[in-house]
């Protein structure tokens, strides 16, 4: 312990020495005024970039008439936030809240609360996955499993059996009388943008068939057009039952949502659940103006090229400095650059170079653009890290 005076903010964020003052598209400028190519999003929660002109006119249009109501009350925005996301997905049904963690909340309720209200109490425990990033709450740190999470916070939360990613025997093997669920991130990002094979998330569909679980998708990282489709789940050939989102939801502005299908959450009676700020006008406002952007014709196939380019483009640069960008991995435009130097190193090095990235588990770096960048901007990125591969190259000659 240390006698130094406690600073206004609470110290637990390790902040880079730079702030940011305003936003314009894919750039973000600091107070200096320079300019920074932003491939990190907020982690990958400016998905339309910044200042996005449809996104700022729905909030001062929704400002101008109603900040806060109720969820005592009906919201004409959040109705029709529900209903789109509903007509575009497996869901027959959305709950909306203010974060990733607390859909991962709402979600763990639902699936207990969905075998409580069939009689089976006892059936609460759900499997999750090594590496996995679900969210800050007890609930989600626990269902992480991450140690560096968890340190501190400890006892962990009864309910979850974690199990190494991608093995199906051990699925079955830990599958027993009290199992509710499993769940999944299509693609960790936290935990370094790993991707279970499509398979493997297939046959997990199989698995929750045939012993009457549920399936939860946690795409707070992965939705949302992020992998060149609305929701990753749509890579596959299956559905989940329950799903969370948020990050890109609102392009900036916090909201998160649970969608389920009927049956999934036919335990979640009034009463059961609420949230004072969730759904809010102001937040659903928003979310209907990036829907309105991801669903224009046209433009999720843009994403799917910009990222085909730009992944071209990367594992060329890879091949060229193997000793230095060893993996590329991602779907989309979430993207993980795994490298042989210290990740920890790479980042503010990128961003000493005027490109904001962020750093992720397996000692990778995550490029996470907004979905309007064009090539131009991915040209940018790819010439600054080649830069950097150069700089290192050069200094391990030196040694």
């Amino acid at each position: 312990m240390t006698n130094a005076p406690m600073p206004s903010l609470l110290p637990v964020y390790k902040r880079a020495a730079v702030e940011f003052e305003r936003g314009e598209g894919a750039y973000l400028f600091d107070r200096e005024g320079r300019r920074y190519l932003d491939f990190g999003t907020g982690i990958a929660v400016s998905l339309l970039g910044h200042s996005h002109p449809h996104l700022v006119a729905a909030l001062k249009e929704q400002g101008g008439k109603l900040w806060h109501c109720s969820n005592l009350y009906g919201i004409e925005a959040q109705q029709k936030l529900a209903d789109r996301l509903v007509a575009h997905s497996f869901a027959d049904t959305a709950f909306f809240c203010n974060s990733g963690a607390e859909a991962l909340e709402c979600a763990i309720k639902m699936a207990r609360s969905h075998f409580y209200h069939r009689g089976q109490p006892d059936r609460f425990r759900i499997i999750t996955f090594e590496g996995a990033f679900h969210g800050r709450t007890m609930a989600t740190i626990t269902a992480g499993g991450q140690d560096k999470y968890l340190e501190g916070f400890r006892p962990a939360l009864p309910g979850f059996d974690q199990l190494p990613l991608g093995d199906t025997d051990r699925v079955l093997a830990a599958i027993g009388e009290g199992t509710a669920a499993i769940l999944i991130e299509p693609i960790q990002g936290e935990g370094g943008i790993r991707q279970p094979q499509i398979a493997f998330l297939e046959e997990l569909r199989r698995i929750c068939d045939d012993h009457d679980l549920l399936l939860i998708f946690d795409e707070v990282q992965s939705g949302m057009g992020r992998t060149g489709k609305l929701f990753a789940y749509e890579w596959t050939q299956i559905t989940p039952d329950i799903m969370t989102l948020a990050k890109g939801l609102g392009g900036g502005f916090p909201i998160g949502a649970c969608l389920a299908t009927a049956r999934a959450a036919s335990g979640m009676l009034p009463g059961t659940h609420g949230s004072t700020f969730g759904g809010n006008p102001l937040g659903c406002a928003v979310a209907n103006a990036v829907l309105d952007v991801l669903l224009e014709d046209g433009f999720l196939d843009h994403v799917g090229s910009v990222a085909a380019d730009l992944r071209t483009r990367l594992q060329e640069l890879a091949a060229r400095y193997p000793g230095i960008i060893l993996e590329v991995r991602g779907e989309g435009l979430l993207i993980g650059l795994r490298y042989g130097p210290p990740a920890a190193d790479i980042v503010p090095k990128l961003m000493a170079r005027g490109l904001v990235t962020v750093p992720a588990g397996e000692n990778v770096v995550r490029l996470l653009p907004p979905l309007i960048i064009e090539r131009a901007h991915a040209d940018e990125a790819v010439t600054i890290l080649e830069e950097l591969c150069q700089e290192l190259v050069a200094q391990e000659a030196a040694r």
